[in-house]
Order: C-alpha cells, then sequence, then structure tokens
C-alpha cells in the first residue's frame, strides 16, 4: 500500500471515528460533526496529519454552503425582523469578545490561543475556520477550541435550565396563557363544530382571535369530504371544520368556535390537495400572508412553514422568507396557480448548478485576500470570511449574472459536512501534537477563561433583554442561544417549556450571530497581536 493511499484511509479513519464520538449522546446533548476536531486532536498527538490544502478547500465548502442557507434570513434580521434581538445578539458577541481580550492581555494568552478559546466558547465552527485562516500553519487555535468547546455546550445548558426553573414558571408561562402565544407544543389538529353565532357569517381573518393565533382552518367536512376552503368561505353554525395548529393552542380555538367533534374516518385527498410549495418570488418573499389574501385571491390556505429546520403553523401576520417550504392545501387548479405564483420549480429542486457554485466559490476566495486598512491594524476575511460573504450575498440575490444559484438543501447539507469534516481533521492535526504542551504550560487558567468568555455574554443578553428590551423570558432565552449558536442549549428550554417562541427567537438571532461571531474572530485576532 502507498503512501498516498494510506493518508488517504487514515484520514477516513478519523473521521469515521470523530462522527461516531460526535453521535454520542449523554443526557441529550451531543457534539455532532465537531466531534472530528477531538478524535483528530488525539490523532495529531500520535503524527497523524492533514495536507493544509485539504483544509483549505473544507472549510471554503463549508462556509459557502453555511452562507447560502442563511444568506435571506440575515439580511431580513439585518434590516427588517427582530431588531432588538438582534442588537441583544451583537453585544453579546461583542461582550464575549472583549472578555476575551481582556483574559488573554491579563493571563499573557497568545492570540491564537485565545482565538480558538473564543469560538469554542461560543461553539462556532466557522469561527475556528477563521481564526485559523487568519493564522500561521502552526497555531494553537484548534486546541484553544477543543479546550473551550465542552464549557460552551454545557454552560448554556445550565444557565438556560436555572433561568427557567427559577423565573418561566412564575412570569412568562402565566403570560403566555394570557396572551394567547402561538404555536405552542406539536402541530396537530382537530375536527370543530361550528356553534358560536359571534363567529356566524364571518371569515376566519375577521375574527380576531383566529387572526391573532398560529392556527389555520384547514378544510370544511362537505358530504363526508374534507375539501379545501373556498375564498368566500365563512363560518355557518353546524359547519365542520379542521383547525391546525400547536396542540396547547388548539384548546382556546375550539372554545371560541364551538367544541371538537369525533374525527371519524373522513376522506381527504392528500395527494392533489395539498403540496409542499418552496417560496422564491418576490411577489411572495417579504410579504405576509396577511397582505397575500392566499384564500381569496387563489382558494389555497398555508397551514405550515418549514424554516431553518423548524416547523410552525403560521398567523396571518408572518412574513414570508425565501426558501420557506409552504405546505398549501387547496384544489389541484388553486395550487397549480400558485406554484407558478411563489416560484417553486420543481424540476430544479434536486439539481445543483455546479458552474454557479464554482463562480460563487471563486469569488469568495477572491474576496478574501483583499485587504481591509485600519490604521495600523489590516484585516483579510481570509478562506473562511470571503465565501461566506459571497455565500450569504448570493442566498439571498440567487443568482450570479445570468447564473442561477441552485443547490438544493440535500446537496448544501452534503456538501456543508463533508467540508467541515475534512476542515475539522486537518485542525485537529495539526493542533494535536501541541495539545498537551499547551495544557502543561496553562492549566487551568483556559478553563477559567472559557468559563467567563461563555458567562459575560449570557448575562449581557439576559441584562439587555430584560431591563432594556422588556423581552418575555422564553424569547430572551431563545434569542440567547441564538446568540451564542447553542442549539444544545435551545433543545433544554424546549424540553423545559412548551412553546415555540424560544425557537422563533433562536431562529432571529442565529444567523446574525454566526456571522459576526466568524468576522470578529480574525479582528480579535489581529488586536490580540
Amino acid at each position: 500500500m502507498d503512501e498516498s493511499t494510506q493518508q488517504l484511509l487514515s484520514l477516513l479513519v478519523v473521521i469515521g471515528l470523530g462522527l461516531l464520538f460526535g453521535k454520542v449522546s449523554l443526557r441529550g446533548i451531543s457534539l455532532g460533526t465537531s466531534g472530528v476536531v477531538f478524535v483528530a486532536l488525539v490523532a495529531g498527538h500520535f503524527g497523524f496529519r492533514v495536507p493544509e490544502t485539504a483544509g483549505q478547500i473544507g472549510v471554503v465548502l463549508f462556509v459557502f454552503c453555511l452562507g447560502i442557507g442563511a444568506g435571506s434570513s440575515f439580511f431580513q434580521v439585518l434590516f427588517s425582523q427582530g431588531k432588538s434581538l438582534s442588537l441583544m445578539a451583537g453585544a453579546m458577541i461583542l461582550s464575549g469578545g472583549l472578555t476575551t481580550w481582556a483574559l488573554a492581555w491579563a493571563f499573557g494568552l497568545k492570540a491564537d490561543l485565545a482565538g480558538g478559546l473564543f469560538a469554542g466558547a461560543l461553539t462556532s465552527t466557522p469561527a475556528l475556520a477563521a481564526a485559523i485562516d487568519s493564522l500561521p500553519p502552526d497555531s494553537k487555535a484548534a486546541v484553544g477550541f477543543g479546550i473551550a468547546y465542552p464549557f460552551g455546550v454545557v454552560c448554556v445548558i445550565v444557565f438556560v435550565q436555572l433561568i427557567a426553573k427559577k423565573f418561566i414558571s412564575s412570569d412568562e408561562l402565566q403570560q403566555t396563557d394570557e396572551t394567547h402565544a402561538s404555536g405552542d407544543g406539536a402541530i396537530s389538529n382537530v375536527l370543530v363544530e361550528i356553534s358560536n353565532p359571534a363567529v356566524f357569517g364571518k371569515r376566519p381573518s375577521q375574527v380576531t382571535v383566529m387572526s391573532n393565533s398560529k392556527c389555520q382552518i384547514s378544510r370544511v367536512l362537505i358530504d363526508g369530504q374534507l375539501q379545501p376552503l373556498k375564498g368566500d368561505f365563512v363560518f355557518e353554525g353546524g359547519q365542520k371544520v379542521l383547525v391546525v395548529g400547536g396542540a396547547n393552542r388548539l384548546g382556546e380555538i375550539v372554545e371560541l368556535l364551538g367544541q371538537s367533534t369525533e374525527s371519524g374516518d373522513y376522506f381527504r385527498d392528500t395527494e392533489r390537495q395539498r403540496r409542499r410549495v418552496v417560496v422564491t418570488s418576490s411577489d411572495v418573499v417579504g410579504k405576509t400572508l396577511e397582505q397575500l389574501h392566499l384564500r381569496s385571491r387563489m382558494g389555497i390556505t398555508v397551514t405550515r412553514v418549514y424554516r431553518q429546520e423548524i416547523e410552525f403553523v403560521p398567523s396571518p401576520k408572518d412574513e414570508i422568507c425565501f426558501g420557506d417550504a409552504l405546505t398549501v392545501i387547496g384544489e389541484p387548479e388553486a395550487i397549480s396557480k400558485f406554484v407558478s405564483f411563489a416560484g417553486h420549480r420543481e424540476r430544479t429542486l434536486d439539481e445543483t448548478d455546479l458552474i454557479s457554485l464554482v463562480a460563487g466559490l471563486s469569488l469568495g476566495i477572491l474576496l478574501g485576500q483583499v485587504r481591509f486598512e485600519f490604521g495600523e491594524l489590516s484585516i483579510s476575511l481570509g478562506m473562511a470570511g470571503g465565501p461566506l460573504i459571497v455565500g450569504l450575498i448570493l442566498g439571498r440575490v440567487r443568482k450570479i449574472g445570468p447564473l442561477a444559484v441552485r443547490i438544493p438543501p440535500a446537496a448544501k447539507l452534503l456538501l456543508g459536512e463533508v467540508g467541515l469534516a475534512l476542515f475539522l481533521a486537518q485542525a485537529g492535526a495539526s493542533a494535536g501534537q501541541k495539545f498537551v504542551t499547551v495544557i502543561t504550560q496553562y492549566g487551568l487558567v483556559l478553563c477559567l477563561v472559557s468559563v467567563c468568555v461563555v458567562m459575560v455574554p449570557m448575562l449581557v443578553g439576559v441584562l439587555m433583554a430584560r431591563r432594556l428590551f422588556k423581552i418575555g423570558w422564553l424569547e430572551a432565552l431563545g434569542g440567547i442561544c441564538g446568540a451564542m449558536t447553542s442549539t444544545p442549549g435551545l433543545g433544554a428550554i424546549t424540553s423545559t417549556v412548551d412553546s415555540s417562541r424560544p425557537a422563533t427567537s433562536y431562529a432571529t438571532a442565529y444567523p446574525l450571530a454566526l456571522i459576526l461571531i466568524t468576522l470578529l474572530t480574525p479582528a480579535l485576532i489581529a488586536l490580540i497581536g
């Protein structure tokens, strides 16, 4: 077996073992793809090496796909939605950077190690990629990342659970019940018989509680069949309608409309009367369901929205984002009309346009080489920042000149995960030979710095959310997890409280936080110098 074959097999073994390690779950916490860096650290200590080019290819693929996926949400958050959560996330990340800088100065930590600690404490692999790209090949950034990452995961989970236990049961849960927070609990449906005279002759949008609740009337029972609503649908006594919404919110809608009834074995033509439509058209993107008037104009009802791996029942005031997958109910002709209106192109959903992919990657690499001068400080976006920025822009505009950027979710996920695994394997192997030396030299100082870099931003987030912006606890904790890019933290909240509000706040803060962390890391390293 020649040397190149041995190197390839070794790389695959390390990545495979890292992925298996990442699947190990401890009380619902797992490392995922980040497990690769820990296995690579150990292997690197015993002489395992990966060519630097492989790591660079991995970085470019990973951050570009990340940008493509986050593009529409990032710019929407930046310019329109969730300003309070966005400001909170920005302040949290800045405070984390300042804390890292101050502690690096106090304890005499080198810039590469401090940058890795910052990225690990905020559990951000794109930030690690940006750190390594701005440092010499023999940097200790991956060592710092490996040390701080467990603290970044565990501290966020413990923090949000303590806050939830102390405050939410007496404060936010009471407010939720009184204000009809929408979308709580798993999405479900119930058949309701209309008997409340107050709603007779009204459209669903004319019933105040319905229009403010994330519950939708999807079908009406006609001659033993559950049929989609017509454009002129109004409530009538004795009607039986199918209501879709969060399981914990359906009760109030049932009480408003009448009473629940036996679902029975009613026929639903889900093959022809229901479809998932991916939105790309500017006629739909950025508009609310209330503005679109889809039921009266086209005879279709949007019952669910799938966005950033989160599915929810929309309210009339929810804006539609680029790339949202809408579950629509209607007659086949109405659905076909909406498919064209929304810009859904079924044939291209599973195709990747390689020309636009190569063009986007090339533009990102070139942008990363441009240097920006700030007095004596010189910063470039590098292999991580350049492709990330280009990916964000293309994720928003979806075009490079005449070329349309088409990367299906499955392909984007595959490219991103392969790129991330390559990068982590190379970074971990490179840092492995220095891991023991660094631990011996600094000892518990690195653990102390890691905890501080995790805790200070979260405390800043709580103060801003509650004191400055008066945000409720559920939204605040979701936004804090988003700013810390902590999916395990979000899981800890949602397992404690049956509400979709933390997930919505998380999805609002996460894209902006991810980008800011990635861009701030090279600047922090340059500042520590």
